[in-house]
């Protein structure tokens, strides 16, 4: 199978962190749109669709079904195409979610920025 090329989404965890309070979440709709992007092509199959990634930012129960996905479905293709042990963050994400989402994307964008080491 042909591996989709990665779109490129690369950002500190700590400015995830500070436009998402700056903007009061409003950065995180942008963020779960790239991220889900990001997720889809490793994964290469839509895991996170962009309606979902859409509400994500601005409705808790679906905010949460997002991270649910990241972690159950997202994280093991990112772990295995970046060569690191698969671990199951999905309770941490969806932990974290609940009470500090700009923490569980703080966590997601760590993993993701592991995509783009040379």
């Amino acid at each position: 199978m042909e591996q989709q090329p990665i779109p490129r989404f690369k950002n500190d965890p700590v400015v995830v962190l500070i436009l998402g309070i700056i903007t009061c979440g409003l950065y995180l709709i942008y963020w779960n749109i790239k991220t889900a992007e990001v997720i889809n092509a490793v994964s290469g199959k839509e895991v996170i669709s962009e309606p979902i990634a859409i509400f994500a930012g601005c409705c808790m129960p679906v905010n949460l079904y997002f991270y649910y996905l990241a972690g159950k479905e997202g994280l093991p293709r990112i772990y295995e195409r970046t060569g690191q042990y698969n671990k199951d963050q999905t309770t941490l994400l969806v932990v974290m979610g609940f009470l500090f989402p700009v923490v569980s994307a703080m966590i997601l964008q760590g993993d993701i920025n592991k995509l783009y080491e040379d």
